[in-house]
């Protein structure tokens, strides 16, 4: 038998379909973490978003919505399903500012905020939060978070059906319960450095009541920072744990 031939071209359909594919993805592709990043290229990020839509379409194209009859119709599934992105890239990006919130706060306890006062780039961001989000990066792609970043992508068409209106007060609530997790979890990552501080600080306060004369702020700020970051290199792999751990937890109901 003579094999079918196969069509060299893409009905309408199936361009409309990549599209809103391409839409949803795109929109997460821009923030998720590690391929969003501010570092990477927008031309790497857009060519990973086209190939990534295009190897998920043959799979999402049952659940796709007929190409609608009029221009406003086509424009408004286009938005909604870029918003369903942004929203699902959002939420990842949340989560992974868990280790910057950790780093402001260690910077905090240990004075090495201080040093922003006088930074000329103006960047509101401290050294050990920068080293701390990279942890967060290679945490995401050495244990395979990445992975389930694209099967959130899947699973969010059967949470956010395309061509019908996501509820935003559920979207809203949710984002509020990721963000007030990341918070709380950014606090309790950084707890070993902030109860070193309080022990230092307090018997800081106990050398210089009973020896007014000796020179605590200058032995003492030293100190802080050489021990501070010494008890955040001890726990730094359980940090990585718990908070690799608390994000798969994120992840399972989007999966």
């Amino acid at each position: 038998m003579t094999p079918a031939p196969v069509e060299h071209y893409a009905l309408p359909v199936q361009v409309y379909g990549a599209g809103l594919v391409f839409a949803r993805v795109g929109g997460l592709v821009m923030l998720m973490p590690g391929v969003g990043e501010a570092s990477v290229p927008t031309n790497v990020r857009l060519a990973f978003a086209f190939t990534l839509s295009l190897a998920l379409y043959p799979v999402l194209a049952p659940t796709l919505p007929p190409v609608p009859g009029e221009l406003g119709g086509l424009f408004a599934q286009v938005i909604l399903e870029v918003l369903i992105g942004l929203g699902l890239g959002a939420l990842l990006r949340l989560f992974l500012g868990v280790w910057t919130v950790t780093g402001e706060i260690v910077s905090l306890q240990t004075t090495l905020s201080f040093a922003q006062t006088t930074n000329p780039a103006g960047q509101p961001t401290t050294t050990v939060a920068t080293f701390l989000s990279l942890v967060g990066l290679t945490l995401v792609f050495a244990t395979g978070l990445h992975h389930q970043f694209i099967a959130a992508v899947v699973r969010s068409y059967a949470l956010f059906v395309p061509g019908k209106a996501m509820s935003a007060a559920d979207f809203g609530a949710l984002a509020v319960r990721a963000m007030g997790q990341s918070f709380a979890l950014g606090v309790q990552l950084a707890a070993p450095v902030i109860v070193f501080s309080l022990v230092f600080n307090v018997a800081s306060g106990l050398i210089a009541r009973a020896m007014p004369q000796f020179q605590v702020f200058f032995v003492a700020t030293p100190l802080s920072v050489l021990l501070g970051l010494a008890v955040l290199a001890m726990s730094l792999g359980l940090m990585g744990l718990v908070w690799v751990d608390a994000f798969q937890r994120f992840l399972r109901p989007l999966t």
